[in-house]
């Protein structure tokens, strides 16, 4: 069984990778952790450092967890990204990590949990942040 994870380093995204990590321990399963860039921008926020993803790894690894980072500097859409992954590795399960947004916001900003949701082939676990 392989799990993936949407991960950017906010609360959310740790959320999501604690929920994973959780639940690939339980069902002895492999983990593999989606960080992308927003709109092809390394410097933003959203992608992770590698000190960052080295601590996931080790947090997976402490917790019996295969663990494979995939980490991508492309411009195209994280849910994308995301779909794309699950599709490669015939991910039983996909975690995401949730925030608030008004529906004005969501018309806006557009919803990567909105399209991971809407567009995945497997199951997907929707975590909020604490």
């Amino acid at each position: 069984m392989t799990i993936v994870v949407g991960y950017i380093p906010t609360s959310e995204g740790r959320a999501a990778f604690d929920r994973a990590v959780e639940r690939a321990a339980q069902d002895g399963a492999k983990l593999v952790v989606v960080n992308t860039t927003h709109l092809g921008r390394t410097s933003h926020a959203n992608y992770a450092s590698p000190e960052d993803l080295e601590k996931l790894t080790s947090r997976a690894a402490e917790a019996g967890v295969e663990c494979e980072v995939r980490q991508k500097d492309t411009s195209s859409d994280a849910a994308q990204q995301i779909l794309s992954v699950a599709l490669d590795v015939d991910a039983e399960l996909i975690v995401i990590g949730m925030r608030r947004r008004s529906p004005v916001g969501k018309v806006f900003m557009g919803s990567t949990a909105q399209s991971v949701l809407l567009g995945a082939s497997c199951n997907v676990l929707a975590v909020k942040a604490p």
